[in-house]
């Protein structure tokens, strides 16, 4: 029997995958119908699977004695009110979710950090930013507004957002080299009353699931698709 938290999945709701010489290490692998570009060392995924509207199918699986695994998943995950786009196509301000596969840099929330937290974690205060700023060399960046650089306008105020930010997971879209006006502030958070405006979001309890697995030896990467 499948035990449920809420909208919490808690084991194998999804088929084990078995992995091939290429999905222990960088390579492609296809997880709930949807191909996940890997990377060194990737043993943690979390998919995200648009299935109508702004709705989504979101699994976290881990790589066991070969195998792909779902540990635990939604159906009540929410992707932006502009729908799916591909990265390169992408406009900041559209509410679209980027498909592809993406890294996570660090988290963060509005809690000092959880000793069961492992990845790297920023606590947010007043006067954290996620810089929006197309003439800011800080674009799609978190920075203190008292580091200056930036204008406040367009960019995100981040305990404005408490509920949702509360524990959040940066995705690296458009992150190393960003390009101006494609936007950013591309986030794997908890749910707000409906779809984002542009990031991926779970119930709060799956959001504290990911928050407690999530490992930087692991290598976690997060795919968004349609399969």
């Amino acid at each position: 029997m499948l035990a449920s938290v809420g909208a919490l999945t808690l084991t194998g709701l999804l088929r084990p995958v078995p992995a091939t010489a290429a999905s222990a290490a960088v390579g492609t692998v296809r997880l709930d119908n949807m191909p996940v570009a890997l990377r060194a060392g990737t043993t943690q995924v979390v998919t995200c699977n648009r299935t109508s509207g702004y709705k989504a199918r979101v699994a976290f699986w881990r790589l066991v004695d070969g195998r792909w695994r779902s540990e635990f998943s939604t159906t009540d995950g929410r992707i932006g009110y502009g729908g799916l786009v591909s990265p390169g196509s992408r406009r900041q301000g559209s509410g679209t979710t980027p498909m592809g596969t993406y890294g996570i840099p660090f988290t963060f929330g509005r809690w000092n950090r959880s000793t069961a937290w492992r990845m790297p974690y920023l606590t947010m205060v007043t006067g954290d930013y996620w810089v929006l700023d197309n003439d800011s060399r800080f674009y799609n960046r978190f920075r203190k507004r008292s580091s200056g650089g930036f204008t406040t306008a367009g960019s995100e105020h981040l305990v404005d957002y408490g509920d949702q930010y509360e524990m959040s997971a940066v995705l690296d879209f458009n992150y190393a080299s960003p390009v101006r006006h494609r936007g950013g502030a591309i986030f794997l958070h908890v749910n707000g009353r409906g779809a984002t405006a542009g990031c991926v979001s779970v119930p709060r309890v799956m959001m504290g699931a990911v928050m407690r697995e999530l490992q930087p030896a692991a290598v976690p990467v997060v795919t968004i698709g349609a399969g």
